[in-house]
């Protein structure tokens, strides 16, 4: 692809972005970090994990999302009784003339661009593997066949921190294949304001699809194009390794509170999100800036907290700001 054309191209992620931010805020008050992390998953083709207490727009936000983008979107309540085949599907048997019985695949809710995949530590964890292939490798394997999905497919799912009751802690495996952990926090008491008068109106507002496939994969194909020097990189796989508690360098605090850092896939992730971030602000080339505003939603749920850490309340937060200090100096 030409200079001229790559350039068209970043000028259209500007835009996307500008057009998707309207529509959200048209339905989603203020958490303008957490929609800049949504945008920037999306146009990575990440997956995405949003942690927040009941209350804070997290189904809302990823709905909007969906409801601004011509994709197909499937929505999957997880529970307790969930069963793998409500997932990925199921093969049934039926009648065909002049065929006799035969069994064929009954695609399940997976099958869409972007799955809502809602409390998803409700579900043992049997029924959570059931994402783990299409989560990384975009496909499903059932009865023995192989279903691609239909591309771009995104999962982004929701989890409550705080109530342990009747939940499953996500294995490490499915953490991993998630790009990044975005945390919601509570809203300011401005917007706090704002969302009590919005919510107990009549007036209703509904986001229109603006952005169509077509335009998403062309973006989400000129991510990996992003050039990046071989400094950013290595800045980027500098903060991973110093995640783990072996590696030499690793600040003292990680030595104490982490008992396994960050694999390699993070830094992929890593170097992925911060060119969708570049192209989202309109440029061309990742700088070191990128990287470390990224750091925390990347790594946070690839650090294995000790035993320590959990009693004395250490963040992961904390940390990994230790770690881009570290570096800095």
């Amino acid at each position: 692809m030409s200079p001229i054309e790559d350039d068209r191209i970043i000028e259209k992620a500007a835009v996307m972005r500008q057009t998707l931010i309207r529509e959200i805020k048209q339905r989603i008050v203020g958490q303008h970090d957490v929609v800049e992390h949504l945008l920037v998953a999306l146009l990575a083709g990440g997956h995405v994990l949003l942690v927040g207490v009941p209350g804070l727009a997290k189904t809302l936000l990823v709905k909007t999302l969906s409801d601004s983008l011509s994709l197909s979107f499937g929505r999957i309540q997880f529970t307790p009784d969930l069963m793998p085949s409500d997932i990925t599907g199921t093969d049934i048997l039926e009648q065909s003339d002049g065929r006799g019985r035969q069994f064929r695949f009954l695609k399940g809710p997976i099958f869409c661009n972007l799955l809502l995949a809602d409390e998803i530590n409700r579900t043992p964890p049997k029924t959570q593997a059931a994402l783990l292939q299409a989560m990384q490798e975009k496909a499903v394997t059932a009865g023995g066949q192989t279903y691609d999905m239909d591309p771009p497919f995104m999962v982004f799912a929701t989890q409550n921190p705080i109530e342990q009751a009747g939940t499953y802690a996500l294995p490490e495996a499915q953490l991993d294949r998630f790009m990044m952990q975005v945390d919601v926090g509570y809203p300011g008491g401005d917007d706090e304001v704002e969302i009590v008068k919005m919510t107990t109106s009549r007036v209703s507002v509904e986001a229109s699809p603006s952005i169509d496939k077509s335009q998403i994969l062309e973006l989400q194909d000129l991510v990996p194009r992003v050039p990046i020097a071989d400094h950013v990189v290595e800045y980027a796989v500098k903060l991973v390794r110093r995640s783990r508690p072996q590696e030499v360098g690793a600040p003292d605090e990680i030595k104490r509170y982490v008992s396994w850092g960050a694999g390699p896939r993070a830094g992929q992730m890593l170097v992925l999100a911060a060119k969708a971030r570049t192209l989202l602000r309109g440029r061309f080339t990742v700088d070191v800036g990128d990287i470390a505003a990224l750091a925390p939603a990347v790594l946070r749920h690839r650090l294995v907290m000790s035993f320590e850490a959990e009693a004395e309340g250490v963040r992961s937060d904390d940390l990994i700001a230790g770690i881009i200090e570290s570096i800095s100096q």
